[in-house]
């Protein structure tokens, strides 16, 4: 994590700069918000970003994240005028006259497969429209992405000079290697109906169709043990790191805490009295 615990109990306090945030019955929603510049990333954005991911990770009312954008470009990449310059400034742009962002610096380097893949908690993309480069670091880390039909899904970094080792990367644990290497090495563009076939995006839907589809998502995940879903992502990242023959006990252990869980405990119950049961979530800190 890139904040502590306590830096994020300030979350209420800070005046975001990019991005719009609200709390409501156990949704952060995240909204990228520097239309303008068709949401690219820079600097102060990634900082904002990383905050908010992990305020979502160590808060016990937060159940899962919806991640948005306004504007008509979901997300354009990293900001090539500010990756250009070595010191990270922003320039002399208009930008500048904003009010300083009270958002802290991060402890290390702002990565966004490995802030994805640390919030353990569901996380759904909302994509209202085009998604470019290191934009799919933030979705492909997303548990559920909903697009709408126009969308389209490009990393053009090899016209560029570049190459999208980030996102090759994010790719390959959603979808077959060969497709990911042509993705990359052709800089190709793809609309969102071939994105589902190829993995990146769970459901494609009408534009006039994506909050509800969205609010349905949400209400359905909501109907579920927030600790089992945040135990059971934790686990999937932690193997990763072990090798194949120790993931039986690995996750023979992962069970053995679960059951003990105030959530365990209730959803049993709940079984049993054959009633609704009341989640009280947890968070890892």
């Amino acid at each position: 994590m890139l904040y502590t615990l306590a830096q994020t109990s300030l979350f209420s306090q800070v005046s975001f700069q990019y991005l719009l945030v609200s709390l409501v019955d156990h949704v952060l929603t995240i909204r990228l918000n520097r239309p303008e510049k068709k949401n690219a990333l820079n600097t102060t954005l990634l900082n904002e970003l990383a905050f908010a991911l992990d305020y979502a990770h160590y808060t016990p009312d937060v159940w899962l994240v919806v991640l948005a954008a306004e504007g008509n470009v979901f997300c354009a990449g990293m900001d090539l005028k500010n990756l250009s310059r070595s010191d990270g400034s922003e320039g002399n742009s208009k930008e500048q006259n904003h009010q300083i962002v009270a958002v802290p610096e991060p402890s290390g380097p702002v990565r966004l497969g490995e802030l994805m893949a640390e919030l353990h908690k569901p996380c759904i993309g909302q994509v209202q429209g085009p998604v470019l480069a290191g934009g799919f670091l933030l979705i492909a880390g997303c548990t559920h992405v909903v697009a709408v039909e126009s969308a389209t899904f490009s990393l053009p970094e090899v016209k560029r000079g570049l190459f999208p080792f980030q996102v090759m990367a994010s790719l390959l644990e959603i979808m077959p290697a060969r497709n990911v290497m042509d993705w990359c090495l052709r800089g190709r563009s793809v609309d969102a109906s071939e994105a589902q076939a190829l993995g990146l995006v769970t459901q494609v839907v009408s534009s006039d169709q994506l909050e509800a589809t969205v609010a349905k998502l949400v209400d359905e995940l909501k109907q579920f043990s927030p600790t089992a879903m945040q135990f059971g992502l934790r686990a999937y990242q932690q193997l990763k790191s072990l090798p194949r023959a120790e993931w039986q006990a690995f996750l023979h252990e992962q069970f053995q805490q679960i059951q003990q869980t105030p959530d365990a405990k209730e959803g049993m119950a709940a079984f049993l009295e054959k009633r609704e049961p009341k989640w009280g979530g947890t968070s890892e800190q």
